[in-house]
């Protein structure tokens, strides 16, 4: 069984939608789940024995790299593998965009309407750590930054969701590749932490496995940010 962990950064795409007008000083509307334009697909391959097989993206990311390839490849590397998938509010967004922009451009999603992927009291092939650590709607959603912290890790370390449109205009999107690679990265050591927290793995194991993700991911400069504002010791479980 391996993992892959998802993220994905979009911007609005004004060919199906236009934001309506707003006074200065008010914040513009969130664009409608069909019309956020994937731009970035960032992942984490895990196998059954949490090794890090790429850290890294599905399709080449950039702005001469259509939405549809990206999405076309997805799909592939979804269908091929069937990996459990790992995501951060996937089922209430980064899945639901997916699947209308998949739609907008005509291309299967086989893997979506795989049961076990939708069902959310299931953790065969899809796990929502926003759901999941929510109690499937028990208690209020937490952020991903928030959780992030609890455990040791940075959470949002300048770069955050409102900014990717701007960076895309200006040509950034390498920033947005690394704030994207970023969360995934905080978002699989939440997916490890759940392991322990369901006793699939031991203190010792949860360590050992933590331990060798840090310094792997410390050889990757587009997850500094993360990797040299850890916590070690409430990361590790030190104290």
């Amino acid at each position: 069984m391996n993992y892959l962990v998802l993220d994905i950064e979009t911007v609005p795409d004004s060919h199906v939608w236009t934001s309506p007008d707003v006074s200065p000083g008010h914040e513009k509307p969130f664009p409608p789940a069909y019309a956020h334009k994937t731009i970035v697909i960032g992942c984490m391959f895990i196998d059954q024995d949490y090794q890090l097989k790429k850290l890294g993206f599905l399709g080449e990311p950039g702005k001469n790299t259509t939405e549809k390839e990206l999405l076309a490849d997805l799909s592939k590397f979804i269908n091929q593998n069937k990996p459990v998938l790992i995501t951060y509010n996937g089922r209430c967004f980064d899945f639901p965009v997916l699947a209308l922009r998949s739609l907008h451009h005509g291309i299967s999603m086989q893997w979506y309407y795989d049961r076990d992927v939708r069902y959310r009291y299931t953790d065969k092939r899809h796990i929502d750590l926003c759901d999941w650590f929510a109690d499937h709607g028990a208690i209020k959603y937490t952020s991903l930054d928030s959780l992030a912290k609890i455990i040791g890790l940075p959470g949002k370390t300048g770069v955050d969701g409102s900014k990717v449109s701007e960076l895309f205009d200006n040509g950034f999107i390498d920033k947005i590749q690394n704030y994207c690679l970023q969360d995934v990265v905080q978002t699989a050591f939440l997916f490890l932490r759940l392991h322990l927290l369901q006793g699939k793995i031991s203190q010792n194991n949860y360590r050992n496995i933590a331990t060798f993700w840090v310094d792997e991911l410390s050889k990757d400069s587009r997850v500094d940010d993360v990797i040299n504002n850890i916590d070690r010791s409430r990361l590790l479980i030190e104290i």
